[in-house]
C-alpha cells in the first residue's frame, strides 16, 4: 500500500531548506511529551505523549486492568523484517527487575475513565537497553491508528514501523 503525503508550497520550501542545511525534522515537534514521575526531563528513560496517556487509560479500562496494580508492558523481541520488534501488552504487575515508570498522576484527560490516576509502564532490563530515551506516542489518522515508538536508538526501521535495527 502506497502512502501519499500532501505538502503546501511553504512546507516543501522549508523541507528543502532543512535538507540543504543538514537539519533533520524533529519527530516530537508539536507534541506534549510527559516525563515519568521522579524523572528529570533530560534523563534517558521512557516518555509518553498526552495522546498515548489518554489511549492507554481507555484501553486499560476496557481490558479491566487496574492502574493501581497493573500497567502497560513495553518491550522488544527478536524478529520482524529489521531484526527487532516492539512488543506492547497489559500486565497485572511488574516483575522483580522491571523498571517502572508512572505517568499522568492528577492529569485528567478528556473521557478519562481513571479520573487522573497514574498509569504505569513496565520495561524489562533487556528491552531497556534498546528503549531508553524512547517516546511512546499514539497516532490517529485516516490511514492508520496505533502507537508510535519514537526511538533514538533505532538506526533503521521497516516501512510499517513495527520493527527496527539498533
Amino acid at each position: 500500500m502506497a502512502m501519499v503525503t500532501l505538502q503546501t508550497a511553504a512546507e516543501m520550501e522549508a523541507a528543502q531548506k532543512a535538507a540543504a542545511s543538514g537539519e533533520s525534522k524533529n519527530p516530537l515537534a508539536g507534541m506534549n511529551v510527559l516525563t515519568a514521575q521522579g524523572q528529570e526531563p533530560g534523563q534517558k528513560g521512557i516518555q509518553i505523549t498526552e495522546k498515548a496517556l489518554k489511549r492507554i487509560r481507555v484501553a486499560m479500562a476496557k481490558e479491566s486492568v487496574s492502574p493501581e496494580q497493573g500497567g502497560l508492558r513495553v518491550g522488544i523481541q527478536g524478529g520482524g523484517c529489521s531484526g527487532l520488534s516492539y512488543n506492547i501488552r497489559f500486565d497485572t504487575q511488574p516483575r522483580e527487575r522491571d523498571r517502572v515508570y508512572a505517568f499522568g498522576e492528577g492529569l485528567a484527560t478528556v473521557g478519562d475513565p481513571t479520573d487522573g490516576k497514574a498509569i504505569r509502564i513496565f520495561v524489562d532490563p533487556k528491552s531497556f537497553i534498546y528503549l531508553h530515551g524512547m517516546v511512546l506516542d499514539f497516532e490517529e489518522t485516516l490511514m492508520r491508528q496505533g502507537f508510535n515508538f519514537i526511538n533514538p536508538n533505532s538506526t533503521k526501521s521497516c516501512g510499517c514501523g513495527s520493527s527496527f535495527t539498533a
